[in-house]
């Protein structure tokens, strides 16, 4: 279409191609997030930028002609794409249109998800904001490429989530090792060189993947006219020689409280599962509730004088089994660390902690600032971004990564921001002020102990 808005894309990888962020006009829910965070800054006009909120009523149907269009395009060769913050952001999303809280912050860590293992991932979802707005029936925003792979999501209960991802891993494993024997015993009729090429394919990246789905293409071709038990069998259980991804997805109300000693369980199984707390710090379905994540200081129903312990590290604990892999992550403050520990967690043989802080209505301020809050809690000292990779042992280095630099901002600095301990200080000040002194306290003890534990040789 003539109104089409697009420009040269300056790489030398991809010489002839174009680039574009096309928006749904129907869609949007007007959050403002993309034209806040949008780096394209005029040359010559003060304050204009690539992205700007406008009012949708005037090129309403002119946009819906323009997505239409963009919706007809082809999408980029994964097997081109690497794993960087540019690269990951032309893979085609496999979740989309999710309904949530305009400017939520859980949403962008499934939709990143997704893109980066959306065609052979399995998600379990606990109970609350995720489950709500992931499985909204009769409509659901997880969907399928052009092969028709996507996510393969159900919702669990608050208390069993972590069982029922499990189950996932378990009955997965279980079916691939009944291809892979039955599979052998074709040997005969397939070939040792075809059998060996599937039992010990390279799954550990797009590539590897993209080889393995093409060979049992080929496998399901060979056994095509055969009757036998062996591959009528094989046939039904071919797709699962193709590694999948398994990720257990929840809030902080799941994986702090109630959900905690299946979580525990799960991470103490040593199988291979991957799990992501997307942490707002309070139970946010449920109007704000406390947690155990719930911050000192902070208001919340059942704190209505401020929460007077610190927050949990469900990190650390995590960390002391000595064989999770865990990171602390924060998509506001540093993407490309999300995307690091996503994929070091999906490619680790183990069990994988992922926390994601996630800026919540409840926080209760405009959330168009979520990720200025997000790197102000980074900058405070507030949330440390880490990376425990237990890998790293074996090869005699330090498993543990600290990913954010020294606390540069006090921590009232990123406090002053949200009602959740604005609220306190209006109510009893004296209290607030006590409390606001024992959160920076417990801060930078937390800070001192991870940096002790990054430096050591």
């Amino acid at each position: 279409p003539a109104s089409f808005k697009h420009v040269a894309f300056r790489s030398p990888k991809n010489p002839d191609c174009s680039f574009t962020i096309q928006v749904a006009p129907e869609d949007c829910t007007g959050c403002g997030l993309c034209a806040t965070v949008c780096p394209g800054k005029s040359r010559t006009e003060e304050g204009v930028k690539a992205l700007m909120m406008t009012a949708q009523e005037p090129i309403r149907e002119q946009e819906k002609e323009n997505f239409k269009f963009f919706m007809s395009l082809p999408n980029p060769d994964r097997l081109k794409l690497t794993e960087t913050v540019k690269d990951v952001q032309f893979r085609q999303p496999l979740f989309e249109f999710s309904g949530s809280c305009a400017g939520c912050g859980e949403t962008p860590y499934v939709k990143m998800l997704t893109q980066l293992f959306g065609d052979r991932l399995y998600i379990a979802n606990a109970t609350g904001c995720s489950s709500i707005y992931g499985g909204n029936l009769p409509t659901t925003p997880y969907c399928v490429n052009e092969h028709g792979r996507g996510p393969a999501w159900a919702n669990s209960l608050f208390e069993d989530n972590a069982e029922f991802g499990f189950g996932f891993r378990i009955s997965l494993d279980k079916k691939e090792e009944m291809a892979k024997d039955l599979v052998q015993k074709l040997a005969p009729k397939l070939g040792d060189d075809f059998v060996k090429s599937i039992i010990e394919a390279d799954q550990s990246n797009e590539a590897g993947i993209a080889a393995q789905r093409e060979r049992v293409a080929a496998l399901k071709d060979k056994l095509a006219g055969d009757s036998s038990f062996e591959a009528v069998a094989v046939r039904e259980l071919a797709d699962d020689l193709v590694k999948k991804s398994v990720w257990i997805l929840g809030g902080d109300g799941w994986a702090y409280d109630i959900g905690y000693g299946g979580l525990d369980h799960v991470l103490a199984s040593g199988k291979n599962v991957n799990i992501m707390v997307m942490d707002t710090e309070v139970y946010s379905n449920t109007g704000g509730q406390m947690s155990k994540s719930t911050p000192m200081g902070a208001v919340a129903k059942f704190a209505s004088e401020g929460k007077s312990m610190p927050k949990k590290d469900l990190g650390m604990l995590a960390i002391d089994y000595g064989n999770v892999y865990v990171a602390q992550v924060s998509i506001g403050a540093n993407d490309a660390q999300v995307i690091k520990a996503m994929t070091e967690a999906n490619s680790y043989d183990g069990p994988s902690l992922i926390i994601a802080y996630c800026h919540c209505i409840s926080h209760g301020y405009n959330l168009i600032n979520g990720p200025a809050q997000q790197k102000a809690a980074v900058d405070s000292g507030y949330w440390p971004l880490y990376r425990y990779d237990p890998r790293k042992i074996a090869a005699g280095e330090n498993p543990f990564k600290l990913d954010s630099k020294d606390p540069k901002i006090p921590v009232i600095e990123y406090m002053k921001v949200e009602n959740r301990f604005k609220m306190l200080q209006m109510l009893n000040p004296e209290r607030a002020a006590e409390l606001d002194a024992n959160a920076q306290k417990f801060v930078d003890a937390r800070w001192a102990k991870y940096k002790y534990l990054a430096e050591r040789k």
